[in-house]
Formats: C-alpha cells, structure tokens, sequence
C-alpha cells in the first residue's frame, strides 16, 4: 500500500480517502468556505504524482484544468502508485524588506463624534478600529497588508500563490481561460483566497473582518481586470488594451482607475467599504507599475530614472516627471520556476545562491533545507557563474559538450540545455524591454541618475550576476538600487492619501507606451538578447 505525500510528510493509503482526508492527516492547510461539498472551489490542489489514481472529475470540478483537483471531490481510488499533492497556498519566501514613502495620512476613511465616514458619508459606528486592505495581485504571487487608517502603521502582511494557476502561469493563458465556458472562476478563487486570507491575518489579533472600510488592489492589466469581474478578451489581442482602457480613451471615462463596494465586489469586509485600483499605465503595463511610480517618487523626479519591475510579465519605465516611456516584456514563468526541469518558485527548499570557485559548485537554499529544486536568483547566479568559469558559452551550450551540469549531485538535479533554452528566451524577453525602451528615450545610460529594480523575485537577485548576463541593463553597480515590492508600497501610499491616487492618475497622463513588437528591428534585439553577454552600454548611436 502506497503512501499519500504532501509538504515532505507522508500518510499510509487507505481506500476511497479524499484529498481532503489526507490533507488533515498531514495537517495540511486547505482552505474551504462551503463544508467541503465542491460549492466554493477554494480547495483547489495540484495533484504533481499519481493523477490516475483518483477517481474522475466531478460535475463540481469542470473548470479545472491538467493536474488539479478540488481536494474534497479527489479520492483516491487506487492505492498501488505514491500519490502527491501540494496546494496552491503555499507560503513564498515574503519580503519583510522594501522602500518606503513617508506621507500625510488623508484617507478617505474618517471619524467624528463615534461615527465612522466613508467619502463624507456616515456609515457605522466607530467601534475601536478603521483600517484598511491594500493588495498586491501578481500573477504568481498575492501579497495583501492591512493598515491602520488612524495611525498609518501596518499591522499584518502576508502572501501566497495565486490560487489562479490552473488556468494557467501567465496572463495569455488566463485570459483565455477566463473566455471559455469557466468565465468567472479565475475571479471566484481569487476572492476567495483573499476573503480566507484577511481571516487568518485578523485572528491573531481579534479584530473583526467589518472593521476594514476601505481596499486598494493594484496588479497587472489581466489581473486586475479579472479580479474586478472585467471581460479581459481584448488585453489578449492586438492592441491589447484593457476594455477600461478602450473607454478611457474614448472619452466615455475620466479615468482607468476603478472603483467598487465591497458588497458588489464579494470581499467580506465592511458592505459599504470602498474597493480601488489605481490606473492603468497601457496595454499590459498596468496599475502595479503605476503603484511602483508612486513608491519610488516618480512623480516628484526631475531628472531621468528607469524602473525594471521584473516578473512573470516585466515592466519596464524611464523618464522624469514630465515625460516617460513605458514597455513590457512577456518573460513567462521559467525564472519562476515554470518550464525548468527542476525549477521552482521561492520557496524553502530552493537553491537561491549557486558560486562555482576553482571548479567547486556552493550552493545555499531558501531555509538552508535540503534541495528541492532551483528559483530564479538560483538560476541567474548559476548562469552567470556557468559563463565565469567557462564552462558554457555565450550561446548557452556546454563548452565539454554535455547536455546538463548538476547543481545538486545528492538530489541527482541539473540544468539541461533545453532549461538554458528557455532561460535565454525568457532573459530575451527582459532584455528587449529594458533595451529598446532605453534607445526609444534616448538618454545614455551614463545620464540616468537611478535604476530601480522593484519586486520580490528582483530583490533575491545578484544584481552583479543579473547584469553581466544581460538579465538587466549595464549599469554602475552603485545606480542600481531594489526596492522591494514598491507594488504593495504603492498600494498603501493609495489607501492612506486620496491625494496618491490625485498624483498617480494624472502622472500616467505623460508616460508613452512603447510597443515592442512594432520596433522594425524588434527580432534581431531578441535573438541579441539570446546571448549570455552583457547589454552594451551605447544604445543611443543606433536608430529606433
């Protein structure tokens, strides 16, 4: 009789169990709000061993996808193969670090008298607390904090896994998930995922959920979008604009920021709270980016910055105050983990330091835990450490002629040259961005006072490593300075000043949208961009 793994643990088999069953024996957290009937579509698993093992999907599950499961629908049926499952909550290595934008606090939340106003509005009873939720919705990964509107200080963060992967790891995926027959599931576990999350955070500290009045979530076009309940068909095809975009420009909207109620939205907070997204910067470049303006002062800078927020969809910016240019970089999910044989997000477990001295590999994992698989700081480093010792070239082929270099001999895990391949094409995607954007604005880089590197995955990165193999631009080491989540930073500085949001929604009035595929020339800078090497400095002697 097989066993059912999950998170390292282990449980004998045992006929016709649910996932569920199993997931409270290995004391598994899985999050479920209907009593586990297949009605809330929380639970959702991926099932990484032993799929034909269960029984088939249920009326309940149609919407899934490749190997998900709804844990209370999954039983196991035979019990001769191992089983393995993870669920799709698992707990990223959470920035605790990142820059920080001291304000006035004008929040649209006040008090007078013991009453609470929403906007001018009395809407309850001051009953000790106000705060606020601000949301960071990427396409991997969901950070949410929430404020204390009265004092303007923090009171719990926490992040997970976007519970949307099954409709796929990037946004074309979603999107066209999102206009098949399971329209409004992505959005579904989404709000339920942060309605489960706002819970956990409030229990500790014994503060009901209908003390938060008031929410800002920023997040990427397609993610924004879907979470606010918003057909995103058009952000999949040329000109992939937003339908809020669409209708901004012609006239029909004062602006593409949106706004909700809480009881119209389905966050089970305050009914009367107000639901924000910041605007939209163009086509994929969305309120995220806009956030991260926001955060490192953009809308204050006289002279030239540029800022490379690097994700599964990479955003680049450049410019002042009064003019900028902005671009984005489908890089897809290999630096993520996705694609890559023995590739991971950043969880414990994932190798994210590799050094190779005198032909001796060193690595360090996230927990200093035994090797589980490889995350993206992990593979820059390993990349740029493979070219420095000359053991790959510039093309990404083993110069001994092998097809893979073990990084982890114990745990028999290497990076093979179909790895390398789409590691190239994802850096491509980062350095055509950065590159073309660069030349379009035409400022060397020498004149460029600062280059901002915002996001989680980028605050992990050898920014040194990065570099030399043309994952971000050739700047002095000393230019270069990560901000962290600037994203959730944004997104706060939005909840607790009404002014924020005045200020970003008329900066992304200046900002140029640049569309890459446009670029004549666009090609030959990706098959450039291929190559392990360096961006060269002098980008301004070449025409756009």
């Amino acid at each position: 009789m097989s066993p059912v793994f999950a998170d390292g643990k282990e449980h004998p088999a045992s006929p016709d169990k649910t996932i569920f069953d199993y997931a409270d024996d290995l004391q598994v957290r899985v999050p479920t709000a209907c009593g586990r009937n297949g009605e809330c579509h929380e639970c959702v698993v991926e099932i990484k061993n032993g799929m034909d093992s269960l029984n088939k999907l249920s009326e309940e599950e149609n919407f899934l996808r490749g190997n998900y499961r709804l844990a209370c629908q999954a039983v196991v049926k035979d019990l001769s193969a191992d089983i393995e499952f993870s669920t799709l909550r698992r707990q990223p290595k959470i920035l605790t670090s990142g820059i920080k934008r001291e304000i006035i606090l004008d929040s649209i939340v006040t008090t007078n008298d013991g009453r609470v106003f929403i906007d001018g509005t009395d809407v309850d009873k001051y009953q000790g607390h106000i705060l606020g939720l601000a949301g960071d919705i990427g396409t991997t990964t969901v950070v949410l904090s929430i404020i204390n509107l009265e004092d303007g200080k923090v009171i719990a963060t926490s992040s997970f896994e976007n519970p949307q992967r099954f409709g796929g790891s990037d946004v074309m995926n979603r999107i066209s998930y999102d206009g098949g027959p399971n329209n409004g599931e992505l959005k579904k576990v989404l709000i339920a995922s942060i309605n489960y999350e706002i819970g956990e955070m409030l229990n500790d500290h014994k503060i009901h959920r209908r003390r938060i009045y008031d929410a800002v979530f920023v997040g990427n076009t397609t993610m924004r979008d879907i979470l606010f309940g918003i057909d995103v068909q058009s952000v999949g095809e040329k000109p992939y604009k937003s339908m809020i975009q669409n209708e901004f420009e012609v006239g029909s909207r004062k602006s593409t920021s949106i706004s909700a109620k809480a009881k119209e939205f389905g966050l089970r907070i305050f009914p009367e709270a107000r639901i924000y997204s910041g605007p939209l910067i163009g086509s994929h470049v969305g309120a995220d980016v806009a956030a991260d303006l926001l955060a490192i002062r953009a809308d204050q800078t006289e002279d030239a910055i540029m800022l490379v927020d690097i994700g599964t969809n990479t955003e680049v910016i450049i410019g002042t105050k009064d003019k900028m240019i902005a671009a984005s970089c489908p890089a897809g999910p290999a630096f993520e983990g996705g694609e890559i044989t023995y590739g991971m997000p950043g969880y414990e477990g994932a190798v994210e330091s590799v050094k190779i001295r005198d032909g001796i590999l060193e690595i360090e994992t996230i927990g200093n835990s035994n090797v589980q698989g490889i995350c993206g700081s992990g593979l820059i480093d390993l990349l740029a450490e493979l070219r420095k010792s000359n053991l790959m070239s510039e093309l990404g082929v083993y110069l001994d002629g092998s097809n893979k270099y073990s990084f982890s001999e114990k745990e028999d895990m290497s990076l093979y040259r179909s790895d390398i391949s789409a590691l190239a094409q994802a850096k491509s995607a980062n350095y055509c961005g950065q590159y073309l954007a660069l030349r379009h604005f035409g400022t060397p880089i020498d004149k460029i006072t600062k280059l901002f590197l915002a996001g989680g995955f980028a605050n992990y990165i050898n920014s040194s490593n990065a570099r030399d193999i043309g994952f971000i631009a050739n700047f002095p080491l000393e230019k270069i300075e990560k901000v962290g989540n600037a994203s959730l930073e944004g997104a706060i500085l939005m909840l607790k000043s009404t002014k924020m949001r005045t200020e970003i929604e008329k900066l992304v009035l200046q900002i140029e949208h640049l569309e890459l595929e446009t670029v004549p020339d666009f090609f030959e800078v990706f098959v450039e961009g291929c190559m392990f090497n360096p961006m060269p400095v002098d980008l301004t002697s070449i025409n756009s």
